[in-house]
Parts: structure tokens; C-alpha cells; sequence
């Protein structure tokens, strides 16, 4: 069978075949490792897409080992995605933000508990009790690695990339402007997701050469608009930058919208994450499969921040808790003992399973080159001859 031809300006500016990104899916259910690592990226660059690593987690020496093994695999252009909000210090079992002075080499810790209310805990506990589970203290998390004196946490893996002349870089929080001038210098491509207009203004002020509008139909941290709403706005706030669209895209049908709606490509997280490749639990995986068309929902529970989610009776339960979440980095200190309990107790089923609106849509597991085959055709089928024939265009002159 020959390859599908589907060919944008997106495709010229990276290098790639097809105007397809896999997303820079982060940390899993229940650990540190991403969905998005070597496998799955490697498998998608490889098939003619553009594959994003999710770096947010690694440590620099990590983060090169996997820059690294995606070499080995393909040969192919690829990204890394980061989170460039400042003063950001990793621990095993979250991102906490803290003070600039804590920035330094010496080894962090995490916030302590002691910042939940008592009220609060007792409400947790609560939950925990509703829902069968025993309540247990999770033990303190010991740092996985320690920022180097006078450097940040995004500054210190940010070199990496630099050194590695990785040929894309993604960021879904924040403005590339801190990093913009040395990453140009180094031909590396700033990608850049937003969820409003206002966003997308900073990140092409700031130095973004794509800018990718993300709407609330997608999966993990996302807004509150919907993509086909957004898009214009997008294009309109950074003309004549491109921009590229995320959410609801899992299919041809989606990534032939979204490009008949002026978007360059497509930014596509949820499709992926039910491939062969991706580094996601079995019963995660299935959870997306067995998904109907509503059974996802927006939660700040796991994060702190609007992240769209498989729903479960713990997030229902959370919800109708009125409990407020505290700020992202924050949040992992609220929720760490019902979280370590929970995974105690075997309840994965209740962990983060991040996903998007299109699971409804998804029913198997395949490889990630043939779910990127499949969009592809499909899109250049409906762009191609089955629009000519259902829609007819008169052109003045």
C-alpha cells in the first residue's frame, strides 16, 4: 500500500512528511515516568510525523539519555516538551514551585503537609473512607534531581536541548522569551500551546515560531474554549505566525478541519495515547477505549490546574467536596496522602487518567504509525476528492 500524501507549510518548516504532531505527553498515572517517551516518539517521527518528547520530568542527564535513544530509532526530527514557568524545583511525585533562593544545589524537599488545614485532611480522609480505601501517610519525597547553583529548573534542562541541537521545542506554560535568542541561534523551532488569545499574544511576542491554539476539547492541562472557536482567534491574535490546532483531532475528519480552517496541522495527544508505543498503563489504556462520548471531565483535582480526565468516583467525590485546589505545585501537598493511599489500596482506577473528548471515538490499541497512516489518508481523502463532490464553489473573476 502506498503512503498518503498530505502535505502543509507545517511540513517545510520541520522537516517532516506530515503535518502531524504527537504531544508531549507528560508524567503517568501514579509515577514520574511520561507517556511521551523514546517508543512512542521515535515510532511517530519515523512514520512521518513530528514525535514531541515529554521532557518536564527528566533530569538533565535523563533528559539526554532520551534524546538519545529516539537518535538510535530514527533519524527523523523530533521535539522536546518543558514547562518554562519560573522557579520550578522536581521531587518525586510532583513539580512544587518554590522560593528562587531554594533554586540552588542544595538538595529540596517538598512543602510540607502542614499546609493543609485540618478541616481539610478531615474532608480528605472522608473521601478516602467513602470510597473503601484505608488512609495511610505517603512518606516524604526525596528529590529525583537538584537544580545547579544559579540556574532554573526549565534553564538547566533548557541546556541539554541547546547542546543536543534537538530540532523542536515545545512548551504548553509559559513564554519562550527567556530562552528564545539562544534557541534561534541553535535552529532549533519554538513551539508553543495556549489556550486564549491573550496567551498566544506573549508566546509569538516572545519568540515562538509556531504557535499551537489548544482547545478545551483535549486532554491533560487544558482551557475553557472550544478549538474550532479558538482557532480563528489564534490566527487572528499572531498573524501572519502559523499556528497549529489541538484538540478534538484524532481522526482524518478532525485533522481535515482543523487544516480547512486555516491551522497549518494538528497537535494530537489522545489518539496516541492508546497506541502500542505509548508509556501507559494497560488498565489506563483501556479505560480511554471503554470511554463514552461524556465520560471525561475537568478537574483541577491531580494538578491544581484545569486538566480534562477520565472521569472516576474519586474526581466525582472531589468535586462535590467544594474543597478549593491549591496553585499548581501546590496541589501534590493537598492530595498526596489520598493519592499514596489510594495507590496503596491497588485503586488504579482512580489515579490520573488524563485523556480528551475524542475517547468516545477510540476502540483499539494499534501501532502509533498506523494511527498517524490512517488520519492522514483519511484527512487527504476528505480535503481531496470527497469535498469536491459534495460541495460545489463558484470562484468570481
Amino acid at each position: 500500500m502506498s503512503r498518503p500524501f498530505l502535505r502543509t507549510e507545517l511540513c517545510d518548516m520541520l522537516g517532516i512528511e506530515y503535518p502531524v504532531f504527537s504531544a508531549g505527553m507528560g508524567p503517568v498515572a501514579g509515577g514520574a515516568e511520561p507517556v511521551a517517551k523514546a517508543d512512542l516518539v521515535a515510532a511517530v517521527s519515523e512514520a512521518g510525523g513530528l514525535g514531541v518528547i515529554g521532557g518536564v520530568a527528566y533530569s538533565p542527564e535523563d533528559l539526554r539519555a532520551e534524546i538519545n535513544k529516539v537518535r538510535a530509532k530514527t533519524d527523523k526530527p523530533f521535539g522536546v516538551d518543558l514547562l518554562l514557568a519560573s522557579n520550578f524545583l522536581h521531587v518525586r511525585g510532583g513539580i512544587f514551585s518554590t522560593p528562587a533562593k531554594n533554586a540552588g544545589s542544595e538538595p529540596a524537599t517538598a512543602p510540607s503537609r502542614d499546609l493543609v488545614p485540618p478541616e481539610t485532611r478531615d474532608a480528605l480522609r472522608k473521601m478516602a473512607e467513602n470510597l473503601g480505601i484505608e488512609w495511610l501517610e505517603a512518606p516524604p519525597p526525596p528529590p529525583t534531581w537538584e537544580v545547579p547553583e544559579g540556574k532554573s529548573y526549565a534553564g538547566a534542562q533548557m541546556e541539554v536541548l541547546l547542546e543536543e541541537k534537538v530540532p523542536v521545542f515545545a512548551s504548553g506554560l509559559g513564554s519562550p522569551a527567556p530562552f528564545s535568542k539562544a534557541l534561534k541561534d541553535a535552529g532549533i523551532k519554538i513551539v508553543s500551546l495556549v489556550g486564549n488569545a491573550r496567551a498566544a499574544r506573549r508566546v509569538a511576542e516572545g519568540g515562538a515560531d509556531i504557535v499551537v491554539a489548544q482547545g478545551t476539547e483535549a486532554g491533560g492541562h487544558t482551557g475553557k474554549i472550544g478549538t474550532l472557536a479558538l482557532l480563528p482567534q489564534v490566527m487572528d491574535a499572531v498573524a501572519p505566525l502559523p499556528v497549529v490546532a489541538a484538540g478534538g483531532v484524532a481522526d482524518g475528519r478532525g485533522l481535515a478541519a482543523v487544516i480547512a480552517a486555516g491551522a497549518i496541522g494538528a497537535w494530537c495527544g489522545t489518539a496516541f495515547l492508546v497506541s502500542d508505543e505509548a508509556n501507559q498503563p494497560a488498565l489506563q489504556k483501556q479505560r480511554i477505549l471503554d470511554a463514552g462520548t461524556e465520560d471525561t471531565v475537568v478537574t483541577r483535582l491531580y494538578s491544581g490546574k484545569t486538566m480534562r480526565n477520565i472521569t472516576n468516583p474519586l474526581i466525582e467525590s472531589w468535586e462535590a467536596s467544594g474543597i478549593r485546589a491549591l496553585p499548581m505545585g501546590l496541589q501534590g501537598v493537598l492530595t498526596r496522602d489520598l493519592l499514596h493511599s489510594i495507590s496503596a489500596a491497588g485503586r488504579d482506577d482512580l489515579l490520573m487518567n488524563a485523556a480528551g473528548q475524542t475517547s468516545g471515538m477510540l476502540t483499539e490499541t494499534r501501532p502509533a504509525s498506523e494511527i498517524l497512516h490512517e488520519m492522514v489518508a483519511d484527512a487527504s481523502h476528505l480535503l481531496g476528492a470527497r469535498l469536491s463532490q459534495r460541495v460545489q464553489v463558484q470562484v468570481a473573476v
